[in-house]
């Protein structure tokens, strides 16, 4: 098969596998959530699992053929652009204090 037969195939991608991609991130995000100790890592995979969240509510604003959804999907984008420079800051000031950003050792930021 050449290339030139190539061109007529179409791939469709279904809810179905929009759903099932969504749904890998955010295992992936949440296992970084619960298995590792540095706070960028816990930090990024939240990340990764709000933005497998938006890319399940565009999947059914697009299958139901309604915009709703998008626009809040870009109101979560706002909020999680807010969301990590708030926490990046609270990580560099913890990291000039102690010197160390490991989750295990901030246990203790209660004075």
């Amino acid at each position: 098969m050449d290339l030139s037969q190539l061109s007529h195939i179409r791939f469709e991608v279904s809810l179905y596998h929009v759903i099932a991609l969504s749904m890998v991130l955010f295992v992936t995000g949440a296992m970084g959530v619960l298995l590792r100790r540095n706070v960028l890592i816990v930090l990024m995979s939240l990340e990764l699992m709000l933005n497998a969240a938006n890319l399940a509510l565009v999947a059914f604003s697009r299958y139901h053929a309604q915009q709703d959804a998008q626009v809040a999907v870009f109101l979560i984008m706002a909020i999680a652009a807010a969301e990590v420079a708030v926490g990046l800051a609270i990580i560099v000031k913890i990291f000039r204090d102690r010197g160390v950003i490991n989750v295990d050792l901030m246990k203790g930021l209660k004075r």
